[in-house]
């Protein structure tokens, strides 16, 4: 299959959409990272997504909407929480999980009785959810388990040949995906931590919001994934990742001492010019937003580097830095020393 790579304009749209509606896949920009689009409430064109991505049938999709009149169908009820967080944060990187309507595929919800909604920002993705008049099935656009793509580039060294069309809508401002927050039980309860931060929604919700084990955990042997990335070893690029958690100094002087592995290091900016290794910097200490948004294109770049054992400095775990730690403890497969 050869694969369209179009910037995004009135006919990019126009042609995407119409794919959408065939029963194809789509590669699409939000303002967190660009997602494999498909009709949400076509299954065929859903299971087109796992295919393309290799991605287990047990991993739930979330499914993109342009207003509020487009949740008819895709949930059987709209939960008064519900109704106070789109309040807050739609359009914006904010997945709710409501329960599920009868008209979305059973592939987007891995046998949950559930559906995760969001509506998002990015003017291209809502474009063309407009055009195509279609609810959007669209997990990240990568090869299951590696990074998530943050330009379109990025998508089409994962995608060339896989799909039809990527739609170039520049870099994501947001840089990992949406936070996901489930409704249906007595508590609300975060599942994936991102840009909307555990504080701003409860202070929307005015309630306290549980957190899910599994954000800073591995999920325990046999428990279901409520949520997409939730799962092992996950965003991972080829090389071998181990978290440091201490002070820079204590850093330094962990990865001078394992200098026979020609080991590099991820860590935060300035700190390249104080270490005598190969480095890339993901953002500065002690801002979540900015770590976040380099953190995908970073993570790459080490793959990009051809490098084999990296040891990163160790992100904050609040606010919305969670999202970074959360992402960056997957990438390592859970591998953190404390120093």
């Amino acid at each position: 299959m050869n694969t369209v790579f179009s910037k995004a304009d009135t006919e990019s749209i126009r042609q995407a959409a119409a794919f959408l509606q065939q029963g194809e896949i789509v590669a699409l920009p939000t303002e967190t990272v660009y997602g494999i689009a498909a009709d949400a409430r076509n299954g065929a064109a859903v299971s087109k997504i796992f295919a393309a991505k290799g991605r287990p049938q047990d991993n739930p999709l979330i499914v993109h909407i342009a207003d509020m009149a487009m949740l008819d169908g895709l949930v059987s009820e709209v939960p008064e929480r519900a109704q106070l967080l789109a309040a807050a944060f739609w359009p914006g990187p904010l997945t709710i999980i409501m329960p599920r309507g009868s008209e979305v595929a059973d592939a987007c919800c891995a046998g949950l009785d559930t559906v995760g909604i969001r509506m998002p920002s990015h003017p291209v993705i809502r474009a063309v959810i407009k055009e195509s008049g279609c609810a959007l099935a669209a997990p990240s656009a990568n090869l299951s388990g590696s990074p998530s793509p943050t330009t379109a580039q990025d998508v089409f060294a994962d995608m060339d040949g896989r799909l039809p069309m990527i739609v170039d809508g520049g870099n994501c401002q947001v840089g990992v995906e949406s936070t996901v927050i489930t409704i249906v039980g007595e508590h609300p309860v975060l599942l994936r931590p991102g840009h909307i931060t555990l504080e701003q929604l409860e202070a929307a919700l005015g309630e306290e919001v549980l957190i899910s084990g599994a954000i800073l955990e591995k999920l325990k042997e046999g428990e279901v994934a409520r949520s997409p990335g939730m799962k092992y070893k996950h965003y991972a690029p080829k090389a071998d990742i181990t978290i440091l958690k201490g002070s820079f100094e204590q850093y330094k002087a962990y990865v001078e001492a394992h200098r026979a592995e020609n080991p590099a290091c991820l860590c935060f900016t300035g700190e390249d010019a104080k270490l005598d290794f190969p480095c890339i910097c993901y953002g500065k200490e002690g801002d979540g937003n900015d770590q976040a948004f380099h953190l995908f294109r970073c993570l790459r770049a080490l793959d990009e580097q051809g490098d084999g054992v990296v040891y990163a400095r160790c992100p904050g775990q609040d606010g919305a830095s969670m999202a970074v730690y959360n992402r960056l403890i997957r990438a390592a497969a859970f591998r953190v020393i404390t120093l």
